[in-house]
């Protein structure tokens, strides 16, 4: 088996030295993924719902480039700027794993820098069924 990286166009592209995701086997690992439009590399505006949805569609159209799905996903960590955000953060959660959803954390942090802070940033393991 070898490191593979995974990339997609429908996700932002990384404006740092990362891959949005890589797999090795049967498992896939994003990096952070954040409310950015992917086709102008921009925070989005709107609420914390529309934030949380845009991340979440990044992360799956990263997870689809890989083989996977948002079914997939075992482990998902959430770091939010601030934990007023946590119940905008489950309601949207619950939309888009409403079954059996995979293993969770949530903590807050401090995101990004003196250019701009991010309200959440959101990185997944998951796994490629066997066909």
């Amino acid at each position: 088996m070898r490191k593979e990286i995974i990339f997609t166009n429908k996700a932002p592209k990384p404006k740092n030295p990362y891959s949005q995701a890589t797999r090795f086997g049967n498992l896939v690992f994003t990096s952070g993924q954040t409310p950015r439009d992917p086709s102008t590399g921009k925070l989005i505006e709107g609420d914390m719902h529309a934030m949380v949805r845009r991340t979440l569609e990044n992360i799956r159209a990263i997870l689809d480039a890989a083989g996977s799905s948002l079914e997939n996903v075992l482990k998902i960590t959430c770091y939010l700027n601030d934990m007023k955000s946590f119940p905008a953060w489950n309601d949207v959660y619950r939309e888009y794993f409403p079954h059996n959803p995979p293993a969770r954390m949530t903590v807050q942090v401090i995101l990004g820098g003196a250019e701009v802070e991010l309200p959440l940033e959101v990185e997944v393991i998951a796994c490629v069924p066997d066909e």
